[in-house]
Order: structure tokens, then C-alpha cells, then sequence
């Protein structure tokens, strides 16, 4: 998740210090001072009902194989995203959220199976 600046929208120049369960960061474009809590929350419905998950960032590497080549920590909200989080816990084996679109190329199997 991206902090940003409720006043002037910056993300970069920002400064934090931690005081037990809030942050307080001072924004130093504009001055602004605010106190960032360290619960997570779903930006859509506001809920701290959240599980943190690994999700995977894909690229083609041989033919239609796919390799992973990188894993960031989301945040799932149990009523938001109650479809991509079953399957995430339901999954076997290791569990990684996949990404919602997968990389292609042109000259796939598929598009080659298309051809004749």
C-alpha cells in the first residue's frame, strides 16, 4: 500500500516516527503531519478482517512455461476479496496468489494450433 499525503498527494518525500501503534508522518513537501495507524485495512470497505499472502509476479521463460520470479506480501480482506482468498487457502501444494493476468507472446501453442 502507497502513503500518500492527504493534503498535497505526495508518496516520496515523506518522514515517519513510530510511537507504539501509530506512526506519525510529516509529509516534507507541504508540512502536513498526520498519524498513520499500523492495523490493516481494507481501503474498500474499511474492514480489519485482512489475511497477509504472498503473491507472484510471472514471466514467460520457455515456451508456455511459466516461472516466478518474484513474491510481494498483499493483503486479502475476507469479504472484498473472499473469491481470490479461497482459492489462495484451498490451493495445494505451495501457496501463492497468482497474478489476475498471466504473460503471453505471440506464437503460443495456442495461436499456432489456431493456424492450421
Amino acid at each position: 500500500m502507497i502513503v500518500r499525503c492527504p493534503e498535497c498527494g505526495e508518496d516520496e518525500a515523506l518522514r515517519g516516527r513510530r510511537d507504539d501503534e501509530l506512526i506519525l508522518v510529516t509529509c516534507e513537501t507541504c508540512g502536513h503531519a498526520w498519524d498513520r495507524d499500523l492495523v490493516p485495512r481494507c481501503d474498500r470497505c474499511g474492514s480489519e478482517d485482512i489475511v497477509s499472502a504472498p503473491k507472484a509476479f510471472v514471466e514467460k521463460s520457455r515456451g508456455t512455461q511459466l516461472s516466478v520470479v518474484a513474491v510481494t506480501t498483499i493483503q486479502l480482506c475476507r469479504s472484498c476479496d473472499a473469491e481470490t482468498l479461497e482459492e489462495y487457502l484451498t490451493a495445494p501444494g505451495t501457496r501463492l496468489v497468482m497474478p489476475d493476468e498471466l504473460p503471453t507472446t505471440a506464437g503460443d501453442a495456442t495461436d499456432a494450433h489456431n493456424d492450421r
